[in-house]
C-alpha cells in the first residue's frame, strides 16, 4: 500500500513515468518464467520422449507404481505382462519411467558385499539350517 502511494505522488508531480511502472512486472514475469514455467516444460517433454521411446521387452514402472515388460504396444496402449501369462493394457502415458535392470544387476555385482539378496523365508531357512533345526 505504501508503495503505490509512492508511485502515485511520482505520477501527480510528473516525475515517474510509465516505463517505470511495468519493468517490476516484467521482471516478475521473466522470473516466473526461468523458475516455474520452463523447468516444468522440460520434464514434460522428457516424460513424452521416453513414452514415445519405450519398446517392447523394456521393463517400466506405472504412475500408480506397477511394474511390468512391455510386450506389445498398440498407439497408445501397452501391454505389459505383469506376471507369468499375467497381462495388462493400459495408457502409453501411464508409463511413469523406465526400469533399467541391467544397472541394478551391475549394481548388486559391484558392490563390497555382492552376496545375493535373501528373503525373509530363506534367512530363516539358512538360520535353521545352521543352528542344525531342520527337520
Amino acid at each position: 500500500m505504501h508503495v503505490l502511494s509512492i508511485i502515485a505522488a511520482d505520477s501527480k508531480s510528473g516525475g515517474g513515468s510509465a516505463l517505470g511502472l511495468f519493468v517490476p512486472m516484467i521482471l516478475i514475469g521473466a522470473a516466473m518464467y526461468f523458475l516455474m514455467i520452463r523447468p516444468q516444460r522440460r520434464k514434460m517433454r522428457a516424460q513424452q520422449e521416453l513414452q514415445r521411446s519405450i519398446e517392447v521387452g523394456d521393463e517400466v514402472m506405472t504412475t500408480s507404481g506397477v511394474y511390468g515388460f512391455v510386450t506389445l504396444i498398440e498407439d497408445d496402449i501397452a501391454w505389459l505382462e505383469i506376471d507369468d501369462n499375467v497381462q495388462m493394457r493400459v495408457a502409453r502415458a501411464a508409463i511413469q519411467r523406465r526400469v533399467d535392470t541391467a544397472q541394478t544387476a551391475a549394481e548388486d555385482a559391484a558392490a563390497p558385499d555382492a552376496k545375493p539378496r535373501q528373503t525373509k523365508i530363506e534367512d530363516a531357512a539358512t538360520k535353521d539350517a545352521v543352528d542344525g533345526d531342520i527337520k
